[in-house]
């Protein structure tokens, strides 16, 4: 089963998100267009993996705290556009101490350099020009969740599989 760990949002910011991709459509700038339900910041892909409790066991064992985040705006690299989210070093570190925890269990992740930030579109190309200033609302994240990824008849369904809240529990 294909696996990641990421924190999910309100829906006030997912709102905002889905805001700043009608302006990228409004501005004619066309792609594939990530689902409201998906719009997630992923803190650690695991890819296929069998057992989901070894994750989880992990996940409970790396404290974690509400976490403030705040966005900084639209990004573009290669084909995707993105809400980038400034830098947060409570977040930061967090995702550095549960990828070493990953590590130390045996769990394989993808060990890409953790830049937050929130996939908008995907294969994007343009038509015409690109929006400025589009604002997302600062949130607190007060849970990490262990999600499943699986390819259904409309796309990717992104599935929560359990969580870790800002006190430690699930």
């Amino acid at each position: 089963m294909r696996l990641f760990i990421a924190i999910n949002f309100n829906e006030d910011v997912i709102d905002d998100l889905v805001r700043m991709q009608a302006e990228l459509k409004r501005c004619r700038v066309a792609g594939n267009f990530t689902k409201p339900e998906n719009l997630h910041l992923t803190l650690a892909f695991i890819g296929e993996y069998g057992n989901p409790d070894d994750i989880l066991e992990v996940m409970e064992t790396v404290p974690f705290h509400p976490v403030p985040l705040k966005f900084d705006g639209l990004q573009y690299f290669r084909d995707m556009y993105f809400a980038g989210i400034g830098h947060a070093p409570e977040l930061e570190s967090y995702v550095r101490r549960l990828r070493r925890a990953l590590s130390g269990n045996g769990i394989p992740f993808d060990r890409k350099k953790f830049s937050p930030h929130v996939t908008l579109i995907r294969k994007a190309f343009f038509r015409g020009g690109v929006p400025e200033n589009i604002h997302v609302r600062e949130t607190v994240a007060t849970a990490v969740s262990l999600m499943r990824s699986e390819r259904g008849k409309r796309g990717m369904v992104y599935t929560e599989i359990g969580g870790i809240d800002g006190d430690g529990k699930h």
